[in-house]
């Protein structure tokens, strides 16, 4: 009885591991060919993302690049399979000063197009993006200590393209409210945050600039997780006040 024990009681341990071994397979898979799992650091986005949004990316929305697929060759280059970005995705980049280092933002232009910021309206060759007010943003401040709460104003911007989305416009004229003209190279993205008094992005040329395609990891897709600012996921015994239960399977547009 006792020898027979020992076969079940090891034919059962065999048996876990086999099972955690396939699962981690699978996640592992997951995660480099299909969704990976990002949190959101700063109030670049905000008011469409927040601090402590847990979000899903697509990797698979504009192919595979040595950026996107970890342990990648380093001779491989460019990107297979997918498409481009279209104007007004979210999408998360290695950022080009420093590709340790990922970046998430909304496309804003594409190769060959001019970009210019003129008394905080948005142009695209030469033409401003339609916007208009809608009621301002309160909550934690986009712009300034996050225990403040502030009351900013807030704008809907339509793309050419027909996208919309609210941006948040903590002061008039903004450091970044007035630029020079930028001209997008082939093969290359501008990319702005939807907090556009408090984001460094390509309009930023010393910290962004143009991101190169290759650098795009995948596209934002669906909130799966949301805490409060300064709250860690790991006190789950603070989650009934913590976690902001209105944003969880939040599509992110």
């Amino acid at each position: 009885m006792s020898v027979t024990s020992g076969t079940k009681t090891e034919s059962g341990w065999g048996e876990t591991i086999r099972v955690v071994i396939h699962a981690v397979l699978i996640a592992l898979v997951i995660r480099t060919f299909l969704f990976q799992p990002f949190n959101i650091p700063s109030g670049s986005m905000k008011a469409t993302l927040l601090v402590g949004d847990y979000l899903f990316v697509s990797k698979y929305s504009y192919g595979y690049s040595h950026f996107s697929i970890p342990l990648s060759p380093p001779l491989f280059s460019g990107r297979i399979f997918g498409s481009e970005p279209a104007r007004g995705d979210i999408v998360v980049f290695r950022q080009p000063k420093d590709d340790s280092v990922d970046f998430i933002k909304r496309v804003i232009g594409l190769p060959g197009d001019r970009i210019q910021m003129k008394d905080g309206l948005l142009y695209i060759n030469d033409k401003p993006v339609q916007r208009e007010r809608v009621s301002d943003f309160i909550g934690e401040n986009p712009c300034g200590p996050p225990e403040e709460i502030a009351r900013v104003k807030r704008w809907k911007e339509t793309l050419p393209n027909g996208v919309s989305y609210e941006t948040l416009d903590c002061q008039d004229n903004g450091f970044y409210d007035n630029t020079i003209e930028y001209q997008v190279p082939p093969g290359h993205f501008f990319m702005m945050g939807d907090n556009r008094d408090n984001s460094s992005d390509s309009r930023v040329e010393s910290v962004v600039g143009y991101v190169p395609f290759e650098n795009i990891v995948g596209r934002a897709q669906m909130i799966f997780f949301s805490i409060a600012e300064g709250e860690h996921f790991w006190m789950f015994w603070r989650w009934p006040v913590s976690v902001r239960w209105n944003r969880i399977f939040k599509i992110v547009r």
